[in-house]
């Protein structure tokens, strides 16, 4: 039985990724897709029952051989994505939520194919602070300043940064709560909210956090590729520091 479910949407075109038609998730670092080293991170939390993936139907079978490739075990659901981001989660959602296996109770950590840079810390902590609040989003500082404009030639108003954050992923909710959602914004035609943060928070759920590290960046253009990169080889840098002590 489970009852703490990752979904992992994973159905980009690649669009912003330029010199590529591949997929961005499907790009490899070290050998290993970047959507591998995203499952992993769950696929190695003990606190993780089960895995869905949303991903475009024309590379479900792909992501077939890239779990039987490298070993991934935990993945129970993979499912078409859809239009939208939302869609491709409702979809996943809905999988779960028809599966017997599942408890009522079951949580749900949503999160994004191309954002691998997260640890076990942070998927504990949404999971234990979802149990005890009842959501959990990851969070970090906003360190530029914000401005507001509704021209977008003029300044409308400088937030002050010290009490405004970045939301970032895993999201993190009870199953029943955020599936109901999903149907209600669903059937009234409201198929693109940006993130489930966005959707409960307008439904009126109280949203708590968790603060994760800017490490934690989603990869959406070749930029941000080679900034995870850097980022990855630092951390096998310091695991080999460690092993040599």
């Amino acid at each position: 039985m489970m009852k703490n479910i990752a979904i992992i949407f994973a159905g980009g075109t690649g669009s912003r990724m330029e010199y590529t038609d591949k997929p961005k998730q499907f790009l490899t670092l070290d050998g290993k897709p970047i959507i591998i080293h995203t499952i992993d991170k769950f696929e190695n939390c003990k606190m993780i029952d089960g895995i869905a993936i949303a991903c475009k139907e024309e590379f479900i079978e792909v992501m077939k051989e890239l779990l039987k490739e490298f070993n991934i075990q935990k993945v129970e659901w993979i499912v078409p994505g859809g239009e939208t981001t939302q869609l491709s989660v409702y979809n996943a959602l809905n999988a779960v939520k028809n599966d017997k296996r599942v408890f009522d109770d079951s949580i749900v950590l949503i999160h994004d194919g191309v954002r691998p840079a997260i640890d076990n810390q942070l998927i504990l902590e949404n999971i234990v602070t979802t149990r005890t609040h009842g959501s959990s989003i990851t969070v970090v500082n906003a360190f530029e300043t914000i401005l507001v404009s509704e021209d977008e030639v003029t300044i409308d108003n400088v937030l002050n940064r010290e009490n405004v954050f970045y939301a970032r992923a895993p999201q993190c909710f009870y199953l029943n709560d955020l599936y109901k959602v999903h149907v209600e914004e669903k059937e009234a035609g409201s198929v693109n909210n940006i993130d489930s943060c966005s959707m409960m928070n307008k439904k009126g759920f109280s949203i708590n956090f968790v603060k994760g590290k800017s490490s934690n960046i989603k990869i959406t253009t070749y930029e941000d590729y080679y900034i995870y990169k850097a980022i990855y080889e630092l951390e096998q840098r310091r695991k080999q520091e460690v092993i040599l002590t």
